[in-house]
Parts: structure tokens; C-alpha cells; sequence
């Protein structure tokens, strides 16, 4: 425990906070974080052994190729070279459809859950906990197990009720994810060791919090594309496009630190990342608005048994004319989403980098430059997703906020719950209610 207390990690040191604007940390300023502070300063992060710096990864054949390059310019081609290739397979994935690109969000977030869980580790290990791993992916399963449940159930009750095992596991769902989860609690509570107790409670708080960043938010961004695949592609283009706008202005422009926390970060950047994000979702969102393969939900077919994306797209995605404010008699046809796509730009570029500083400040208590070296230039999968969880969480309110009403999947199923003289009562107080309104008469009529 003493060598413990005597590895703690050390505040910024005031010279690393004039470095040119990129979003990484570099080996010699992290050796000036390490050397350049005082006393006083070590005490305050006291406690917090440091992880490992990961290798670079660079290609051999991009490290020949740049080879009579700076260290700066080195860095640009690479980040760039492998932002192309990451945009690539992008649109690789969207064109395979919504299924496979829920596959990818569930693949992203186990490598981001295990990115996070390992620098844990790292800092722990020579503590030997017992079913430390083991317990984190249990808990991790456990979540999925819940979520993936909810999520089926919601958007795909027709195929639930459909099969008896899935309409048993419906029914007794939530009994059992608390099933699950009670049973790792109570392996977490048998293998706590003497001495350990509370690096163990850490470790367990640890996962916990990682749960709620990772898991949760992952699925957050799955129910925003079950509303639409436009829900999912352009809150993430959005993200993409202010990340790359905001370091190439910051690249070349940038003077001005923007936030101690990220110093290689610059208002020069921040602003024309801004701008740059507003023109770019309103025109994203133009093109993708006319095609139904984006805009529809994803729903189940029972005639064609698979899911399918086609519906006759709601006024949302309808163009319609919007006079000027500012100049008489002169209009101007756009989705009524494209407005939409402003909040959503503006959310993107001025508040998500600040998952990104979050992200920031997580590692420098660490010491380290990325989450890990997965993809070279960017760090790990982490490190690329800091911003789009809390993206996801804001495009999913503001759906539900703004967009979305009642699901009525979700309420046939609570009816269809009922007993018969329950469902029955609700039958005659609806028709009662539509006949009161006129609306029943037409129904008839239609139907005849």
C-alpha cells in the first residue's frame, strides 16, 4: 500500500498548456507532466499508480513512406490516411443495412468496455483480485441481457408474440436480468479478500461506471436508428465532421487555447468546427431526407418474416416552403428535419467535444495518451467514441422530447397483458370515445 500512495499521478504542468493545437497527448509532454511539478502538486492525486504508455502501432509502410516527414506533418498524414479509411468503411456498413450496423454498435462498445476495463487492470494488477475480469464481463453480458430485451420487445412485438420462447422471455424478463445481476453481486460479495476490501469496491465502482458510460449509450444510439437510420447517420456524421474541421482549422489557424484540460485544443478550431458542422448537417440531411431506405423505421415483417425499412415518410421528411424573415414574398423548400439537423449540429460541435475533454482528463489522470493503439494515429475505439455516446444520449431525448409520441407496439402489449374483462372495459370505453368524436361512422364506412 505504501508504494501505492507514493505512484500518484501529477497535475498539468503549466507548459504543456501552450503546445499548437491536436488532440494528443505527445511522449515528451507527458514526460514534462512528469517531471516539471512540485510537491504540494504530487499530493493531490496521491493514490493513482500510472498505466503503461502503448507502443506506436504505426504501418511499417506508412512510417517509410513518411519517413522525411516532422513529427507534426507525420502525425496529419496518418491521422488522415486512416480518417479516409474509417469514413470508408462507414459507408461500407450503412449500404448492408440497419441489422449490421446494430452488430457494429454492439462490437464498438464491447471493445470500449474492454479498453476501459483493461486500464483498470493495468493500474490493479499487482493486487491479484480474484474474479475481477471474470465479474466485469459477467456484469457487462448482464446489461446487454436487459437491453437487448427491452429493445426487442418495444420495437418488435409482432415477432415476440409471434414465437412462445421469446414471448416466455418477455414476459419474465426484467425477473430475470435482476436474476442475473443478484448473481453477480453476490459472487462480487464471496470473493472479497481481507486487506483488499476497498480496492475491490473500487474496482467494483469501476465497472459500474463504465456500464453506464458505455452500455447504456450504445443502446441509446441502437433505439435512434430503430426510429430511422437518418436518426443514427447524421448525429454521427455531425460528430466526424466538427472532430475533422475542428483539428484541421486548429491545424493551421490555431492560436488561441481553448480549455487547460485539452491544450492542444484552440477556439480557432472550436469555431470553424461550429460553422463547418451547420452547413454540413443541413446539407446531409437534404440529400438523405428524400430517400425512404433512411428515413423509415425499422420494423418486423411477418408476411415476408425479416425486418424491412419502408413506410410512407411522415411530414418530417415532406418538403414544404419557408417564407424569409428577412426578404418579402421569397420562400425557400427544405425538410422541416433539416431544421431539426441544426440543433442537432449545434449540439454536436459546441457541447460533444466535451466528451471529448472529459475523455481528456480521464487519461491524463492515467498518464497515458489513448485508451489504447487500436487504430494508429487515433488511439483506441474509445478514443474516437468519447463524443458519440453523449451525442446518442441527446439525439434519443431529443426524440422523445420533440419528435416521437406514444409507441403503440408498446401499448397493444401492455393491453394485450390484461386480463379479458380488463381489455374488454378498454374495447367499449375507445369505441365510445371514437363515436363521440365522429370518427367511428367513417371507420365503418371505410371498412364496408
Amino acid at each position: 500500500m505504501t508504494e501505492l500512495r507514493h505512484r500518484g499521478a501529477r497535475d498539468t504542468d503549466p507548459a504543456l498548456q501552450q503546445q499548437p493545437s491536436e488532440d494528443k497527448v505527445s511522449d515528451s509532454e507527458l514526460k514534462v507532466e512528469k517531471d516539471g511539478v512540485s510537491d504540494s502538486e504530487s499530493k493531490v492525486d496521491s493514490g493513482v499508480p500510472e498505466v503503461p504508455v502503448p507502443a506506436d502501432d504505426t504501418p511499417e509502410v506508412l512510417n517509410k513512406a513518411l519517413s522525411g516527414l516532422s513529427s507534426r506533418w507525420k502525425n496529419w498524414w496518418v491521422r488522415g490516411i486512416l480518417t479516409l479509411a474509417m469514413i470508408s468503411f462507414f459507408f461500407f456498413i450503412i449500404y448492408l443495412g440497419p441489422m449490421v450496423l446494430m452488430m457494429i454498435v454492439l462490437c464498438v462498445q464491447i471493445k470500449c468496455f474492454q479498453e476501459i476495463i483493461t486500464i483498470g487492470y493495468s493500474v490493479y494488477h499487482s493486487y491479484h483480485l480474484p474474479w475481477f475480469r471474470t465479474l466485469s464481463w459477467y456484469f457487462l453480458l448482464c446489461v446487454n441481457y436487459f437491453f437487448y430485451g427491452e429493445t426487442v420487445t418495444d420495437y418488435f412485438f409482432t415477432l415476440v408474440q409471434r414465437e412462445e420462447p421469446l414471448r416466455i422471455l418477455s414476459k419474465y424478463h426484467r425477473f430475470i436480468s435482476f436474476a442475473l445481476y443478484l448473481t453477480g453481486f453476490c459472487m462480487f460479495v464471496l470473493s472479497l479478500v481481507k486487506k483488499h476490501y476497498r480496492l475491490q469496491f473500487y474496482m467494483f465502482g469501476w465497472t459500474h461506471v463504465t456500464l453506464l458510460i458505455v452500455v447504456t449509450q450504445s443502446h441509446l444510439i441502437i433505439h435512434n436508428l430503430f426510429e430511422g437510420m437518418i436518426w443514427f447517420i447524421v448525429p454521427i456524421s455531425c460528430v466526424i465532421c466538427n472532430d475533422i474541421m475542428a483539428y484541421m482549422f486548429g491545424f493551421f489557424f490555431g492560436r488561441t487555447p481553448l480549455i487547460k484540460l485539452s491544450p492542444k485544443k484552440t477556439w480557432e478550431g472550436f469555431i470553424g468546427g461550429f460553422f463547418s458542422t451547420i452547413v454540413f448537417g443541413i446539407m446531409l440531411s437534404y440529400v438523405m431526407a428524400g430517400y425512404r431506405y433512411f428515413v423509415c423505421p425499422v420494423e418486423f415483417n411477418n408476411d415476408s418474416n425479416s425486418f424491412q425499412v419502408d413506410c410512407e415518410p411522415s411530414d418530417l421528411f415532406q418538403l414544404q416552403d419557408y417564407a424569409l424573415p428577412s426578404v418579402k414574398k421569397t420562400t425557400v423548400r427544405l425538410y422541416p428535419f433539416q431544421i431539426h439537423s441544426i440543433a442537432l449540429s449545434s449540439f454536436a460541435s459546441i457541447v460533444g467535444p466535451f466528451g471529448g475533454f472529459f475523455a481528456s482528463g480521464f487519461k491524463r489522470a492515467f498518464k497515458i495518451k489513448d485508451f489504447a493503439n487500436t487504430i494508429p494515429g487515433h488511439g483506441g475505439i474509445m478514443d474516437r467514441f468519447d463524443c458519440q455516446y453523449l451525442m446518442a444520449t441527446f439525439v434519443n431525448v431529443y426524440i422523445a422530447s420533440f419528435i416521437r409520441g406514444p409507441n403503440p407496439s408498446k401499448v397493444i402489449q401492455q393491453l394485450l397483458a390484461l386480463r379479458a374483462d380488463q381489455q374488454l372495459h378498454i374495447f367499449n370505453s375507445l369505441k365510445a370515445h371514437l363515436t363521440e368524436k365522429g370518427l367511428l361512422p367513417a371507420l365503418e364506412e371505410a371498412a364496408a
